[in-house]
């Protein structure tokens, strides 16, 4: 591959995401803590809290990109504090400076907006939420990390990512040098990414059991969720052919609203059962991730006990 790959683990990135999806429930009923974990919140927080903190529920989705980027140059050995200590104090203009190489498009003013407005409300979320979890984060994260960096340099750099975040295809392209995989434990399973000037960013979600012994699996009720709708059934059957399929090809072959088509890959994506191939400008393509259908086996009978 023309690209490295690299691990980097930080509870940064775990409150970031947990931030993100706080106050744009954006993925909220995919996600394993589902919309109890909102209200949860909702309840430990004092009104003038939550007022304050959701005032970011209106602002551009695209600053997250920028919050990541930052996150990405902080110092390797800083904690939390340091990245919220750094966000708040240091100038707007080296803010943008850091940052600029990699998203050439944010101008120096929307840098400044993006780090005046969110270097507060993130120090919030940081002192009445984050703080209480952060030891065991950084736990799950360090010992999923320290797994997928013995793997460097025993699997492709694309075979790794693909393991790592359960189906995500990164090809070669042209001006991706680097692909940066991180951890965490909020936002799973889903993963997200995002592209940067020469680099890609990649969350994945660290797998937490958390049932108890007669409960079934997480992973096989996502499975069986995603089964349990015919609709989805029908798209599998045809994503499963020779070429992957793209969401306009998949619209105009089966009929169907992109929305409703998202919706729909969303839960196979969760339930493990596809593999997307990402591309440039949004045109990724989605293909049967075969391995899925061996897991429902393997975990189904596991659970019953066959």
């Amino acid at each position: 591959m023309s690209y490295q790959v690299k691990i980097d683990v930080s509870p940064v990135y775990d409150l970031l995401g947990s931030f993100m999806v706080y106050v744009t429930k954006k993925w909220i009923r995919d996600i394993d803590l589902g919309p109890e974990w909102i209200r949860e919140i909702d309840n430990r927080l004092s009104k003038d809290v939550r007022s304050a903190i959701l005032e970011a529920s209106s602002w551009p989705f695209d600053d997250y990109d920028a919050l990541y980027a930052w996150a990405s140059c902080r110092t390797r050995e800083g904690t939390v504090r340091d990245f919220l200590h750094h966000l708040e104090a240091t100038s707007a203009a080296a803010m943008w400076n850091e940052i600029h190489p990699l998203m050439p498009g944010l101008t120096e003013s929307e840098a400044a907006r993006i780090q005046q407005s969110y270097a507060p409300l993130l120090k919030l979320w940081y002192e009445h939420y984050f703080n209480e979890l952060e030891d065991e984060i950084m736990t799950l994260i360090t010992e999923d990390g320290e797994e997928k960096m013995r793997l460097l340099d025993k699997m492709d750099p694309a075979a790794l990512i693909e393991y790592a975040s359960g189906g995500l295809v990164v090809p070669e392209m042209q001006g991706l040098n680097t692909v940066i995989l991180f951890p965490t434990v909020h936002n799973r399973p889903i993963n997200t990414y995002c592209f940067y000037e020469g680099f890609l960013l990649i969350q994945y979600p660290v797998d937490v059991h958390e049932e108890g012994e007669e409960d079934p699996p997480n992973v096989l009720l996502r499975m069986t969720r995603a089964l349990s709708d015919p609709e989805r059934l029908r798209m599998l059957r045809y994503i499963g052919g020779d070429e992957p399929r793209s969401l306009q090809d998949m619209a105009h072959d089966l009929l169907q609203p992109q929305e409703t088509l998202m919706h729909h890959l969303m839960m196979l994506r969760v339930a493990g059962l596809l593999r997307i191939h990402l591309g440039r400008e949004d045109i990724d393509r989605f293909s049967l991730r075969q391995d899925g259908a061996s897991e429902l086996q393997l975990f189904l009978e596991s659970y019953i006990r066959i």
